[in-house]
């Protein structure tokens, strides 16, 4: 079997427009969640959200402004995850150099600007000599799952398998899962992981709130809305962006000479079969027995878990029942944390971007908080490093976990890569 290590690392996000300043942001407990204006919420009130801080397609070349939002993201993450790795665009073993990606609604802009457009040129008299069927002729792939891993695929290159996951929450988890099984087992020598996602239209917002899962705005102030773990937690807000992450097999690193950040050593996965909405304890403690029997890890192996931690009532109880279940006699000498408090919930995007601030976390040996985790929930009784961040910590490997609507389970484990 082949080594696979991580070589580099991106993101834009709402705490930030790169991997450094979207990890001290998170560090800091800076929540980027705001209440959402009224044009993006088709006229619901009370709708939070966490919206990048930096247009993506300001930061690319003009040539990409008419691709969907969420592939524009894509493209801002995967150009400074290949940097960081030093890899050029084209490179010599292209065909045996792939991309994964993993979004959960892809084209959501996209959607939602066909719709408008139509009911305006359908209804309103400055549109009248508009037919309202015509439409831009590349609709269809700006919104088409995969167009993200098409657009890095062909802007770098990249010519071995571009596979794209859509399994909601965990999009972007089994996206790197898959693509460390692909180098593992030999079928590919590098690849690039990619979680994306923009949602925050009026459609995808009415949809999610119709679930009754998202959070009501803080009275007191809006940004703390959203609390993994406390007692008064009320739901999830959507966030928006994208991480990427350079995986390559230990003989190309080598054969390059170039640093590795971490190794990605284990990966689960499995469904709960059970509901559609509900989490199982005994599909995730599934998925996580299964990463660390890869791994070739112990329970107490791991320094520090970036939870999916939603703030739902359900989902955070469910997890920390499963991560009892799973640590066992080490569950409470375990550092647990969900960085959802302050980025929002980025569904596709979300595995990604959690995996790579863990791996930030264990080569800093500084631990992300819990932000706004003022009143635990005697349910949720786990160490999950609440309000401040943790410093100084000898960390050695991270997991996350990522549980999405279905039932999909994903988690991956990282460590520090010793030659």
């Amino acid at each position: 079997m082949n080594r696979v290590l991580i070589t580099g690392l991106g993101m834009i996000t709402p705490l930030g427009s790169d991997s450094s300043s979207s990890f001290a942001a998170a560090l800091q407990g800076q929540s980027a969640i705001r209440p959402a204006p009224t044009d993006i919420t088709g006229g619901l009130s009370n709708l939070l959200m966490a919206a990048v801080a930096a247009d993506p397609a300001s930061l690319l070349d003009k040539k990409f402004a008419s691709l969907d939002r969420a592939t524009q993201f894509a493209l801002v993450a995967a150009d400074e995850a290949l940097k960081h790795a030093s890899i050029s665009s084209h490179p010599a073993d292209s065909a045996r150099f792939g991309v994964f990606a993993g979004i959960g609604f892809g084209g959501a802009h996209t959607l939602d600007g066909l719709y408008a457009r139509y009911f305006a040129a359908l209804t309103a008299p400055s549109h009248a000599h508009k037919n309202p069927t015509v439409m831009h002729p590349l609709s269809v792939p700006r919104m088409m799952a995969n167009a993200a891993a098409a657009a890095v695929s062909m802007h770098y290159g990249l010519a071995g398998a571009s596979n794209t996951y859509s399994v909601a929450c965990a999009s972007s988890a089994v996206a790197a899962g898959e693509a460390f099984r692909a180098i593992r087992h030999g079928y590919l020598d590098a690849a690039v992981v990619l979680g994306t996602e923009s949602m925050l239209t009026p459609g995808s917002l009415m949809a999610w709130n119709a679930l009754r899962v998202m959070a009501k705005p803080d009275s007191r102030n809006p940004a703390h809305s959203c609390r993994p773990f406390s007692l008064d937690r009320n739901g999830f807000v959507l966030g928006e962006g994208a991480a990427a992450l350079v995986l390559e097999s230990q003989a190309r690193v080598q054969q390059r000479q170039a640093p590795a950040l971490a190794e990605l050593a284990g990966y689960g996965c499995s469904s709960d079969a059970q509901h559609l909405t509900n989490p199982s304890v005994q599909g995730q403690v599934a998925s996580m027995q299964q990463a660390l029997d890869i791994a070739a890890l112990g329970a107490g192996d791991i320094g520090y878990l970036n939870a999916h931690g939603t703030a739902t009532d359900a989902g955070d109880v469910i997890e920390t029942q499963s991560i009892r279940a799973v640590f066992g006699a080490v569950a409470d000498r375990l550092a647990v944390s969900s960085t959802k408090a302050v980025h929002g919930h980025l569904i596709g995007a979300g595995g990604a971007l959690e995996l790579a601030l863990s791996i930030m976390a264990m080569r800093s040996g500084s631990l992300p908080p819990t932000a706004h985790l003022e009143h635990p929930d005697p349910r949720c009784d786990l160490d999950y490093v609440p309000l401040q961040a943790r410093h100084h910590c000898r960390i050695d490997a991270v997991m996350s976990n990522s549980f999405a609507f279905g039932g999909s389970n994903a988690t991956l484990i990282a460590r520090r890569y010793v030659s």
